[in-house]
This record gives structure tokens, sequence and C-alpha cells, in this order.
């Protein structure tokens, strides 16, 4: 993937949120490997939460650092199959202004390559919200590598071409001026 030697990084402020009935910061490594990940990539780790699978408490998790001003970008883990209790889709819907269909087609794409047809049981997606990235993403520790490592270290990299996620963040509010 092509960097631009003419673009300096831009660190990014980053919230994880792991969605699960059972795991604690102890033993949450799903949100372990994410905020490993991006702090590796040069960004910072603004908060990182669990919440239990309720769609109105995720919901409420989302508006709250959709409306600060110091976060730019959300990343969940867990609650995307298809059980009853996974409600993580329907909580991004709640607060969704655009969604964007091409990460969670784009994720299954590189997660068939490894686990097969097993990919289509996750419902992986991102949006916009109030000029803020959401990305919804398994609750796999391999799922959340897969999608940090062949998505995201790309697309939240400033320097990375043609385009990126960072790049337009300044005109994610622009339907509300």
């Amino acid at each position: 993937m092509p960097l631009s030697s003419d673009r300096e990084f831009k660190t990014v402020n980053i919230a994880v949120l792991t969605v699960s009935d059972t795991r604690t910061l102890e033993d949450d490594r799903s949100g372990d490997t994410l905020a490993q990940r991006l702090t590796d990539a040069g960004h910072f780790l603004a908060d990182r939460k669990i919440c239990k699978d309720d769609a109105d408490v995720i919901a409420q998790q989302f508006k709250e650092w959709v409306s600060d001003p110091g976060i730019d970008v959300v990343i969940s883990t867990g609650g995307t199959g298809v059980t009853g209790r996974d409600v993580t889709p329907e909580a991004l819907k709640k607060v969704t202004d655009k969604e964007i269909p091409g990460f969670g087609e784009l994720f299954r794409w590189i997660s068939y390559q490894k686990i097969g047809t097993s990919t289509v049981q996750s419902r992986a997606t991102a949006a916009v919200a109030d000029g803020t990235y959401i990305f919804v993403l398994p609750g796999s520790t391999g799922a959340c590598k897969d999608a940090w490592d062949e998505i995201l270290v790309h697309q939240l990299d400033y320097r990375f071409m043609p385009c990126n996620f960072v790049e337009l963040m300044p005109r994610l509010n622009e339907h509300k001026t």
C-alpha cells in the first residue's frame, strides 16, 4: 500500500469499546489487541470501556464518545453475530448519520480468506455519526487483527494514498453547516 512521502503522519484519537456480558478489562484480549495495535501505529487511545450486550447501553456509549471532540474514531469489538444477544449493529443504527457499507464487505472478503464461509455470520459494519467514524468488529482477536492490519491501519493513516478516512475528517459534518 503506497504511503506518500509528501504527507506527515497525523495522530488520531481512538476509543475502544468491547461489547460482552462476560469480559473484564483484565481478560479482554480483543480490546487489548486493538489498543496495542493502534498505539503501535502512533495513534492515541482516548478511552476504553466494556459494555454489556444491550443495544441502548451500547448506543449511549457511542453517543457519549461521538459528542466528545477529543475522540475521532470509535472501534468496537463484539456483538456482531446473529444470536439474540448480538446487538452492536442495531446500536450503531441508533446513532448513524451515514453508513460505510464497503467496510463490512471488505472485512468479510478478508475474513473469507482465513475462515471460509463462516464469515457470513459476521455483521461487521461501519458508519459516520456526528463527524466521528465508528467501526463495529466481531469479538475474536483474529477478527480484530484482520480489521486493523488489513483495513484500519491504512485508512487511519493520513499518508495512505490514493485516499484515506483521515483526510475526510474535516468534511464529515459538511451537511450540518
